[in-house]
């Protein structure tokens, strides 16, 4: 459960517990990011952070429903919340990049144990931590661990940074997880020598993983257990989109992928007898990237994943079915308006898109040649501005419908920031348009002509 950016309340996030818990899911990962509350620097704190007596009693009501919790804080890539605050830029691999922090820095795993130890004096019971380390994209880029990593390997160098972090997690009797695509091209020796002291979690959420040249195909895995790691596997449920533009205009997940995705890691898991598998749920793909999907929203892909985990195949009424068990939880209507407001959102934006596209063409038809009249009237009329126009009208009433709908479920700072994203670029693009139009009104012959 990925918090940064569409965090909960923390009153629904206790009710959340308790639909992970009749969904069957046992384990709940926490990356926590700018959601928890920071002693080791509270800059660090989000607007809307969770207060230690609001990660108590997420804690206990976890205990009492049987799910172990599993934190994660990040020690290698995705390290913008420290990084990003001044004071801290000197320990960025690429001075210019705050996602990955120097790890040839004697003082980079200090500020990860800090936070390390920030979150286990709330949660001091764990039994398992997770140090993310994944999308390192910077690692190397740096002169000096790129001559690193020359001379030693892109293992040595990562052991030599987090080694002593997991040293001291063992130490405490907590087993360390860390994701596992920057490992694929490390030796045999670094492998060997991670996996008594760690467990990985081989990630990937789009098709099957031997069907696949990613870094999640099935030789990466069968390398790994060849080593002597403990493995994970992770499929998703919620944020795992993408950014190609057909899919980044949506507002709830594909859910015919993220079925088809989870049944394939099932079938991995059995065949190589792996430890656990995990459905994640992604509010960013990073800190400084746009929100994902809301979690009341996609809670049908929550129930459906789950039921694949545990049974192999969805109930039998299928997608629906995932719906109407939501009912016996006192959560399906609520979630509906929110599935029912996302997706209007969603095709908003999608038709709203394909209008701007459609102006721009014919105003660039214009300019090009001033004798298209015809062209004029489409760029102007009620198949060009004057639908795009009644479609920002629109985005209005569907942004309070989106405000109403998640009202209480998550705070409305981050539902703003969701729809300003959305729909604002929308409203810019109506203006410039409007103001391109507008030039349309001159006599023919006054018309620029682009040659």
């Amino acid at each position: 459960m990925h918090l940064t950016g569409l965090p909960p309340t923390p009153e629904r996030f206790v009710q959340l517990l308790h639909l992970f818990a009749a969904a069957r899911y046992n384990v709940l990962v926490i990356e926590w990011e700018d959601s928890f509350p920071w002693t080791v620097d509270e800059r660090f704190r989000s607007r809307t952070a969770y207060t230690p007596d609001d990660v108590r009693r997420i804690c206990g009501t976890a205990a009492g429903l049987g799910l172990e919790l599993i934190p994660l804080v990040q020690c290698l890539g995705h390290m913008e919340t420290p990084l990003s605050t001044p004071g801290y830029e000197h320990l960025r691999e690429v001075p210019e990049n705050s996602s990955g922090i120097n790890p040839l820095d004697p003082k980079s795993a200090g500020i990860v144990q800090r936070m390390v130890d920030d979150v286990l004096a709330l949660m001091p019971g764990v039994k398992k931590f997770h140090l993310g380390g994944d999308e390192t994209r910077t690692l190397g880029q740096n002169p000096d661990t790129k001559a690193y990593i020359e001379e030693h390997g892109k293992g040595a160098l990562c052991l030599r940074h987090f080694g002593p972090i997991l040293d001291n997690l063992n130490a405490r009797n907590i087993r360390p997880i860390l994701w596992h695509d920057m490992m694929i091209d490390w030796s045999g020796e670094a492998l060997k020598s991670l996996a008594a002291r760690c467990d990985l979690m081989v990630w990937g959420y789009y098709g099957p993983p031997d069907k696949n040249d990613h870094h999640y195909n099935t030789k990466y895995i069968q390398r790994f257990h060849e080593h002597g790691l403990v493995l994970w596997v992770a499929s998703s449920y919620k944020g795992a989109e993408g950014y190609a533009p057909e899919r980044h205009t949506t507002d709830r997940p594909i859910l015919d992928e993220r079925v088809d995705n989870a049944t394939a890691w099932i079938e991995i898991h059995r065949r190589l007898d792996l430890t656990g598998i995990v459905a994640t749920g992604w509010s960013r793909w990073s800190v400084d990237t746009l929100q994902c999907v809301p979690i009341d929203a996609m809670l049908d892909s929550l129930v459906a994943v789950a039921a694949i985990l545990h049974d192999g195949e969805l109930p039998s009424g299928g997608a629906e079915g995932c719906v109407d068990a939501l009912a016996e939880l006192d959560e399906k209507e609520r979630f509906e308006d929110c599935r029912k407001a996302m997706e209007r959102l969603t095709n908003l934006r999608r038709s709203g898109w394909t209008l701007v596209r459609q102006v721009r063409e014919h105003l660039a038809l214009c300019h090009h040649d001033p004798r298209r009249t015809s062209a004029r009237s489409k760029a102007r009329g009620n198949k060009g501005l004057g639908q795009l126009h009644g479609t920002v009208r629109q985005s209005r009433r569907i942004a309070d419908e989106v405000r109403r709908s998640f009202d209480g479920l998550i705070d409305p700072v981050w539902i703003e920031e969701h729809l300003v994203t959305r729909l604002y670029p929308l409203q810019d693009e109506l203006d410039e348009l409007s103001a391109q139009g507008e030039a349309l009104e001159q006599p023919v012959a006054n018309l620029p002509h682009r040659g």
